[in-house]
């Protein structure tokens, strides 16, 4: 990147600002430039840097770093690594059945999206569940969910004489 322009610029703007001053204004501002070239380029320099020190932290794992050749800096962009696909003989947890055969028989129709705001822990424990088996997040909810209402698609909830049982049975 060549920050001759940007210098430049920044002279002109000066000796615009200066006109308004007279002659004598007009001269300082000349005398000036020239030693404070080198500020202005360092002052640049240092501007570029904190910006690449922000990239870098949005693009982690990713970075961008900044290289002097010259007078003149360079980026160094090194994009976040692509997640491979694992191997076949690896365990995955992306379902290897589609979802329309993990809803209980019958359940072909057309599939919804909903919002499911679990907390935290329940979340985690859900994930881990969801890894043993070795099925997406979605997956492992959709076959929850389909045994929880059993074959009817209602409820499987046991009612006894006296005593009730709630919770998920296996």
């Amino acid at each position: 990147m060549n920050l001759t322009p940007y210098v430049d610029l920044l002279r002109r703007e000066l000796a615009v600002a200066a006109e308004a001053g007279g002659d004598e204004a007009r001269a300082l501002a000349e005398r000036l430039t020239a030693p404070l070239e080198s500020a202005i380029r360092l002052t640049l320099l240092e501007a570029l840097s904190a910006a690449s020190a922000e990239i870098t932290r949005d693009l982690a794992p990713g970075s961008v770093h900044l290289r002097l050749t010259g007078r003149d800096p360079d980026f160094v962009v090194t994009p976040p690594p692509i997640e491979q696909p694992p191997a076949a003989d690896q365990a995955t947890s992306v379902p290897t059945t589609p979802i329309d055969e993990i809803a209980t028989p019958g359940d072909k129709g057309a599939t919804s999206r909903i919002n499911l705001r679990l907390p935290e822990d329940l979340k985690a424990r859900v994930e881990e569940a969801a890894a043993r088996e070795r099925l997406s997040v979605n997956s492992w909810l959709v076959r929850a969910a389909a045994a929880a209402l059993g074959p009817g698609g209602t409820s499987t909830r046991a009612s006894g004489t006296g005593q009730r049982f709630t919770g998920w049975v296996r």
